[in-house]
């Protein structure tokens, strides 16, 4: 019975905790503030998971400690209502008619005319951040991802353990060895990554991967999210990406499968960390302001 009927049982990936996730407020890493002119905006448009006074507050504390303008986006896509926009981040979009239990085939979170607008927005100088998380979320943006060439799975990503905490760094070959990486006048050294389940995915050609995937790490592709069984389809995920950048016509795109680690949460009823709060991600805010600086310098 045990061989057929396989449940996966994570505490911090468990739905009710999910929906108990709250933002650690009291994150406060140390953050030298310069004046950024760049305005970054955060998607509320779009029936989004993290919005920028809720689960992604912290995010818009460490970019605001920095000095960057952070600003919500209400408005669906449009070449009107990009128009003033120069810089734009969507995490956790989902479609407006989405609820749980989630199933599969998941609808997309955007339009065919927002798809259009948007893409035509970066391949004019816009620079988009787009953060999609496990299923729904990778399906919701999969549409969105597969106009610049990046291919999402609506899927978990679990180690050889079916564990969702991942860890990234330079020793283990899956941290990339780039500019976004190492210390400069620009970029904050980065030498450890940790992300909180997620999916992975297909790049471009042109694009970079940061955070790699190897062959112990593996994609599973659920019916119903949170749902596993013997049946449940998986593969590898050797040479596919959890984040990658990619210069697109004038603009730039940054891709990231896995949003807890751009946060700072507080999940469960015990309320532990989860995001940049937790032990061993104490350089994810250092990523998160390396993308900023690249996609806005």
């Amino acid at each position: 019975m045990k061989n057929k009927i396989l449940i996966i049982l994570l505490l911090y990936v468990n739905v009710s905790v999910i929906a108990q996730q709250v933002a650690d407020t009291l994150y406060t890493p140390n953050i030298q503030k310069k004046e950024m002119n760049a305005e970054v905006y955060i998607d509320e448009a779009h029936n989004n998971f993290h919005t920028k006074d809720n689960r992604f507050k912290p995010f818009a504390n460490v970019l605001d400690k920095a000095g960057y303008k952070v600003k919500s986006s209400t408005e669906k896509f449009s070449q009107k209502s990009l128009e003033k926009i120069k810089n734009m981040v969507i995490s956790n979009a989902l479609n407006e008619n989405a609820r749980g239990p989630f199933v599969v085939p998941t609808p997309s979170a955007f339009s065919k005319e927002e798809i259009k607008a948007i893409k035509l927005w970066v391949k004019k100088g816009g620079n988009l951040f787009l953060i999609a998380d496990h299923m729904p979320f990778a399906g919701a943006s999969e549409k969105l991802a597969k106009a610049f060439g990046f291919t999402f799975y609506d899927s978990f990503l679990f180690d050889e353990k079916r564990q969702g905490i991942l860890e990234f760094s330079k020793e283990n070959l899956l941290l990339e060895d780039h500019e976004l990486t190492k210390e400069s006048y620009k970029y904050r050294e980065v030498k450890y990554i940790k992300t909180f389940t997620g999916q992975a995915f297909k790049i471009p050609k042109k694009a970079t991967s940061i955070l790699k995937t190897n062959e112990k790490l593996v994609l599973h592709l659920p019916d119903t999210m949170w749902r596993f069984s013997e049946k449940t389809t998986n593969f590898s995920a050797k040479g596919l990406s959890q984040g990658a950048i990619m210069k697109y016509g004038k603009g730039k795109i940054a891709v990231f499968g896995e949003a807890a680690m751009f946060t700072a949460q507080l999940a469960g009823r015990n309320r532990f960390k989860v995001g940049m709060n937790a032990i061993g991600a104490e350089d994810n805010y250092k990523l998160l302001l390396n993308i900023i600086t690249w996609l806005t310098n």
